[in-house]
C-alpha cells in the first residue's frame, strides 16, 4: 500500500478560468472560478486537483487550511 502524498497548494478563489499551476518551490498554485463562500471554493479544489492528478475526487481531502487560501491536501 501507497503511504498518503501531501501537497501545499496556494488557491485563488473568482479566478477566470479553473487551473493548476506548479510552482518552483514544489507547491501548486490551484485556480478556481468558485467564491469562497460555504466551501463550494474547497469543492472546486478538490475537483481541479483531482483531474490534474488522474484520481476520484474521494481520493483527496484537504487536511489543513480548510479557511484559508494555503491548503495542506492529501492524495490517497
Amino acid at each position: 500500500m501507497v503511504p498518503p502524498l501531501r501537497i501545499t497548494v496556494h488557491v485563488t478563489p473568482r479566478a477566470r478560468r479553473s487551473g493548476v499551476a506548479a510552482r518552483p518551490d514544489g507547491t501548486f498554485h490551484v485556480h478556481v472560478t468558485e467564491v469562497p463562500h460555504d466551501g463550494r471554493a474547497n469543492e472546486a479544489v478538490t475537483a481541479v486537483l483531482a483531474r490534474h492528478f488522474g484520481v476520484s475526487r474521494g481520493r483527496l481531502r484537504i487536511v489543513a487550511g480548510l479557511r484559508a487560501r494555503r491548503k495542506i491536501v492529501e492524495i490517497r
